[in-house]
Parts: structure tokens; C-alpha cells; sequence
């Protein structure tokens, strides 16, 4: 195998996870943009749950975002300064309220037909969960001028609560820090780099590498 194989969406924010991972360490990978209503069979025989991002690699199939994050680092700490104890306590803290309490909620309050419940309710938990990362926000990045893992986990579930309601969000003047922390995200580099639109892939299709040269 010449590069990893890497079933992902676009607008998954896990998927977003690893394809951010990737591109910093610039580790290639053979990149398969999948259709979620139309999943194909080679991922599904590897992976049946179905869900993004799956990787193929030397160590077999790797299901969860922060496997393959895991597996990027083993490769090239692409995260510059060190943290203090307390940082990598708090980044793992960090982390495990947005994937078990944030990703809750905010699915409830974006997906409200789906779930047939009152959004407004979901979005006020979301936002207490904005306020309490607000005064933990120390920078353009989360601990200042450096991206760090705590970043490229976060950043995508907040940019798709914005999304919900893009005028709500903007105009709410709460979390002044939480807001600025995620234009720096929307206007960076980083993200346009990862958010190009490629063709589902399908058996036959042509290579897509990953990223691709700057």
C-alpha cells in the first residue's frame, strides 16, 4: 500500500478531524469522499458501522477520528509547544465534553425535525457549554498562537453550530471569545485547504491524494 486509504465527508467534523491531522503533518493519504446515502461496499466491508472517518493503513483499520489523529502523531508531532500537565488534563476534558455532551445537544438542535424537540432548549445547553471553554480561550488558538490538538477536535462542532443559525450566532455577544476563536478558524488557510469538494469516490474512480502539495 503507497499511501493510506481514507474514507471521509466533507462536512463530518470527525472526518474533519483527521483530514486536518493529515494536512499539517502533510502525511499523503488516498482520500475517498464518501456519499453517506450511498456508502460504498469496500468501506462498508472494512468498517460496517458505516460512519466516518475510516483509515486504512499498515496497522490494519483505524474507526475513530482520534485513532487517526493518535497514528498522525506517532509520525510527526505536528503540535509545536509542549503543554503543561494541567493543558493536556484539560485538553482531554476539553475533548470528551464536545464528542459525549456538546455533539449531543447539538445535534438536537440542528437536526430538530429529526429529533421533533424544541431547538431553542438544545441551543441554550450548547451555549453553556460555549461559556465554559470562554475564559479557558487563550488566543487566536485555544492556549494562544499555536494549534494543538484541543483545536482541531473543537473547532468543527462549533463551526457547524453556527451553521444552524448563522444569524443568531453572529449576533449573540456572549462569548466574544469563543466567536473570535472560530473566525480564526473559518478564515485560515488550514480550513480552505481541507474543505475542497472532490467526486464520491467508486470502485475505478482515480486517485485522490491528500493533501495536496501548497
Amino acid at each position: 500500500m503507497k499511501y493510506p486509504i481514507l474514507y471521509s465527508f466533507r462536512r463530518c467534523p470527525y472526518a474533519m478531524r483527521a483530514r486536518m491531522a493529515l494536512s499539517l503533518a502533510n502525511i499523503k493519504c488516498d482520500l475517498r469522499e464518501v456519499h453517506l446515502k450511498n456508502k460504498p461496499q469496500e468501506m462498508l466491508s472494512i468498517s460496517p458501522k458505516g460512519t466516518v472517518p475510516v483509515m486504512i493503513n499498515e496497522l490494519g483499520v483505524i474507526e475513530e477520528s482520534l485513532d487517526i489523529i493518535n497514528w498522525v502523531l506517532s509520525f510527526n508531532n505536528i503540535f509545536i509547544n509542549k503543554l503543561t500537565e494541567n493543558e493536556i488534563k484539560q485538553t482531554d476534558e476539553v475533548i470528551k465534553l464536545f464528542d459525549e455532551r456538546f455533539k449531543y445537544n447539538l445535534d438536537r438542535y440542528k437536526y430538530a425535525k429529526r429529533y421533533d424537540d424544541n431547538p431553542i432548549y438544545y441551543r441554550k445547553i450548547c451555549i453553556d457549554y460555549l461559556k465554559e471553554i470562554e475564559t479557558l480561550i487563550k488566543g487566536n488558538w485555544f492556549y494562544g498562537d499555536d494549534i494543538q490538538k484541543v483545536d482541531i477536535c473543537i473547532l468543527p462542532f462549533i463551526r457547524q453550530f453556527r451553521i444552524a443559525d448563522i444569524e443568531w450566532f453572529d449576533s449573540f455577544k456572549e462569548i466574544p471569545n469563543t466567536k473570535k476563536y472560530l473566525n480564526n478558524f473559518l478564515t485560515s488557510s488550514l480550513l480552505k485547504n481541507i474543505m475542497q469538494k472532490y467526486i464520491p469516490w467508486e470502485e475505478g474512480s482515480d486517485l485522490v491524494i491528500f493533501p495536496k502539495d501548497q
